[in-house]
C-alpha cells in the first residue's frame, strides 16, 4: 500500500478511490421521465457503514430540507447509492474536501 493510501485510512475507515482517468466515482443517475435522480459512489473500500453515517451526519445541515430528503442506500457493500435529490456537485465537493 502507497503511503498516501495508509494516511487517508489512518484517519478515516474507509477509502474512496479515484478512476483511472484522476476523477471521483460519483455519478448521477436520472430514470423514470426525469422524475427520480439518484447519486452512485462506487469502489468504496474499507467501512462503508462508516461513510454513510458520515454523508448522512455532515453532507448538509440537520435543519435543511435537502438533508430530510436524503435517502442512503449500500449496495453489494461497495457501492453507495443517494437518493432524494440531485446531489452529485454535493457529494463531490464534499469527497474533495475530505481528501479523496
Amino acid at each position: 500500500m502507497s503511503t498516501l493510501i495508509k494516511h487517508v485510512l489512518s484517519t478515516t475507515p474507509y477509502l474512496v478511490r479515484r478512476n483511472t482517468r484522476g476523477s471521483l466515482p460519483v455519478y448521477s443517475d436520472i430514470r423514470n421521465a426525469r422524475t427520480r435522480y439518484t447519486v452512485q459512489i462506487r469502489n468504496v473500500e474499507g467501512n462503508i457503514n462508516h461513510l454513510v453515517h458520515d454523508l448522512r451526519q455532515s453532507l448538509f445541515s440537520k435543519d435543511s430540507p435537502h438533508a430530510q430528503r436524503l435517502a442512503v442506500n449500500v449496495h453489494q457493500q461497495k457501492h453507495i447509492i443517494l437518493s432524494g435529490g440531485r446531489f452529485k456537485r454535493d457529494v463531490m465537493a464534499w469527497l474533495a474536501a475530505k481528501g479523496f
